[in-house]
């Protein structure tokens, strides 16, 4: 029988916050969207400093990817390089990005996702600064440092993930990280549109060095305003303390032992994720690096247009991101198991961008492919509510480790497909087979992820 509860408005303000008391759960919950403090000023709740702080850093780390999307394109015309060695210079970055998924996972799970994703903004802001340097020193010089650009950004998902899994409630969780991710997808917005600007003014140098710039200062913030943990915190209020403790579904989290490769392995939930972000990764990075060179080459647009065409997608997909992450957690909030969340929220991550991408063979104008391109990109973004948030259902003390692995096979997956896809249009003249291709991988990981993805607890 349902137990009825009733809750009590109290009409005291603490930090921010209007405490509701409960007597069926003997908790304070409150509402932390803001409100006037003691002196008058605007009080914000604590872990939404921290998402806000995340989703800033992961706009950096996508804006600092997307720069070289734009910039291949005069580096190309330049050095004479044709479609199948320009896959390979858009892969690079993958080189390093594999190799450091699972040891940043790893070192996520022991000392937390605040000092690791520093250490990577710090270096991978470095490499953004030396990137045009290394253009015009060689290509083997170019490559070297877009490799290490990517095995410091390799620690920011786990990173990211890991740390509101410990800022957020459970209840909360979907919607934290689809405000992360929200920054995230700007990221390319914010790269797409500012690099060609910024090359056609200052020249090629220009948008390395302002991204850079903003990483490092980001750093001055992050360091002293944020904790691995809420419990670790000064700044937060004891009534916000209390409602992420109690909206916690999981275990305290303990540093120990990595778990042992093969159990993780063996069971079928793990290889879900494993073949959810394999696709997932397919797909993204063939969008992300070669949507202004298939506006070019298909259309016949110029850089500038390219870039805005190529952004508009992206900037959907932070709003659908966001809507996706609430609708789930209003879900789950509604009585509905985490399991069928999951499942729903990654069919739709999934099918719709298969579907969309083999519209968008059939495009004849850039406008039309724009609106296929992003179709497919909002819907990818329910992904995040999927296969994303699923590392922390099935294994909440080991999710770091669990997301490199599963980040290391998507990364492999992305260089695959990042440089099939140079060889397939310099082969056949089109990008047609490539995106047929990719839409079967979509419906396939759909059939596999439903039939063995799970919300409970594996590990």
């Amino acid at each position: 029988m349902r137990k009825e509860s009733w809750c009590v408005k109290n009409d005291k303000r603490q930090r921010g916050c209007e405490v509701v008391k409960c007597t069926a759960e003997g908790i304070e919950r409150c509402v932390y969207v803001g409100s006037r403090g003691e002196e008058g000023g605007f009080m914000v709740a604590e872990r939404f400093k921290v998402v806000a702080l995340m989703a800033g850093i992961m706009c950096l780390c996508n804006a600092d990817r997307v720069v070289m999307s734009v910039a291949i394109v005069p580096l190309a015309a330049k050095n004479g390089w044709n479609s199948s060695f320009l896959g390979i210079v858009q892969s690079s970055f993958l080189w390093g990005y594999i190799f450091s998924s699972v040891i940043g996972g790893a070192l996520v799970d022991r000392y937390g996702g605040k000092r690791v994703i520093a250490w990577g903004a710090a270096l991978w802001s470095l490499a953004t600064l030396l990137t045009p340097l290394a253009a015009n020193h060689s290509t083997g010089s170019l490559l070297a440092v877009r490799a290490f650009f990517g095995l410091a950004e390799g620690v920011a998902l786990p990173s990211m993930n890991t740390l509101l899994s410990r800022w957020f409630p459970s209840h909360e969780r979907a919607t934290a990280v689809g405000i992360a991710m929200a920054g995230f997808h700007l990221g390319n917005v914010v790269g797409l549109i500012l690099t060609p600007l910024l090359m056609s003014s200052i020249g090629i140098s220009g948008p390395f060095i302002l991204f850079s710039s903003l990483g490092f200062l980001w750093l001055t913030t992050w360091s002293y305003r944020v904790t691995n943990d809420p419990l670790e915190s000064n700044s937060i209020s004891k009534s916000e303390l209390r409602l992420i403790q109690a909206g916690k579904s999981d275990p305290q989290f303990m540093k120990g032992k990595l778990p042992p490769l093969r159990l993780l392995l063996s069971k079928l939930p793990t290889w879900a994720i494993i073949f959810a972000n394999i696709t997932n990764n397919w797909g993204y990075f063939v969008l992300l690096t070669w949507m202004p060179v298939y506006f070019k080459t298909v259309f016949g647009v110029n850089l500038k247009q390219a870039a805005w065409f190529s952004a508009l997608p992206w900037g959907t997909m932070a709003i659908s991101g966001y809507i996706a992450g609430a609708a789930s957690d209003y879900f789950i909030k509604s009585g509905n198991s985490i399991t069928s969340a999951r499942k729903i929220m990654q069919s739709i991550g999934f099918i719709g961008p298969g579907l969309a991408l083999l519209c968008l063979n059939y495009a004849r104008t850039p406008t039309v492919a724009s609106i296929f391109l992003t179709v497919a990109l909002s819907l990818s973004s329910f992904s995040q509510a999927g296969f994303l948030l699923n590392m922390q259902d099935i294994a909440p003390q080991h999710a770091g480790f669990l997301h490199g692995i599963s980040n290391s096979a998507g990364t492999l997956a992305a260089i695959i497909s990042t440089i099939g896809t140079g060889f397939f249009v310099q082969w056949l003249g089109s990008f047609q087979a490539f995106l047929t291709l990719t839409s079967f991988l979509y419906f396939t990981a759909t059939v596999f992820w439903n039939l063995y993805a799970t919300g409970e607890r594996v590990f």
